[in-house]
């Protein structure tokens, strides 16, 4: 990854764009925790806390979609959450989340395409660090619904930078219009990085599923 601090996650963007997920967080993954870790990300412990005050302890298995290396699984486990299925688009970084001990089960799914879970099975569904340039597109909120149980909370954030352009506003409502999901909480303007990335900011949201 460069160097410079302030380039690590515009350059995965642009990359993404041109080359792909997969390829790119297969490339990364040996160093994914390490380069986040210098620039103080801080997104999964947030949006594990926020879960936490949504899905009560032993209320039902939770999905932890785009896992990545497993950061969001391991807050999860330190909170007490042991049911806990990790889906990404990178075999390599589900075989560094496979190592964190904090999920039942990992499967390679692709966000934006048909889940391989039933209806309602969730009771959290926690989507952190996937919609961005690039990344999972916003119709990736209408499985999410489908898999939560009734009742279950969706976690989930949207850099800024995507929100209008990528058109989240639509999905969101079309949803809410629908009645299949309530909001619950919405933090925006914040920086998921507190060291590097001083432009990046963030929405973070937890909808109740109907």
């Amino acid at each position: 990854m460069d160097d410079d601090k302030d380039a690590v996650v515009e350059e995965i963007y642009e990359r993404t764009k041109a080359e792909g997920a997969e390829r790119v967080y297969a490339d990364w993954a040996a160093k994914y925790d390490a380069d986040n870790a210098a620039l103080g990300f801080r997104l999964p412990a947030m949006a594990s806390a926020f879960a936490a005050r949504h899905v009560p302890l032993g209320s039902g298995p939770i999905l932890d979609a785009g896992a990545g290396t497993g950061q969001v699984g391991s807050a999860l486990k330190v909170l007490g959450y042991d049911d806990i299925t990790a889906i990404d688009i990178s075999e390599p970084m589900l075989a560094v989340a496979a190592k964190t001990g904090a999920y039942r089960g990992l499967k390679r799914q692709v966000l934006g395409e048909p889940l391989d879970f039933p209806d309602g099975h969730f009771a959290g569904v926690i989507c952190i660090g996937c919609f961005g340039p690039g990344h999972a597109p916003p119709s990736t909120l209408r499985e999410l619904v489908r898999v939560a149980m009734p009742g279950g909370a969706i976690v989930f954030n949207v850099i800024e930078s995507s929100w209008e352009g990528l058109g989240f506003p639509a999905v969101i409502e079309e949803l809410a219009t629908a009645g299949r999901w309530q909001l619950m909480e919405e933090r925006g303007n914040w920086r998921p990085y507190t060291i590097g990335e001083p432009d990046l900011l963030t929405r973070l949201f937890v909808f109740r599923s109907r």
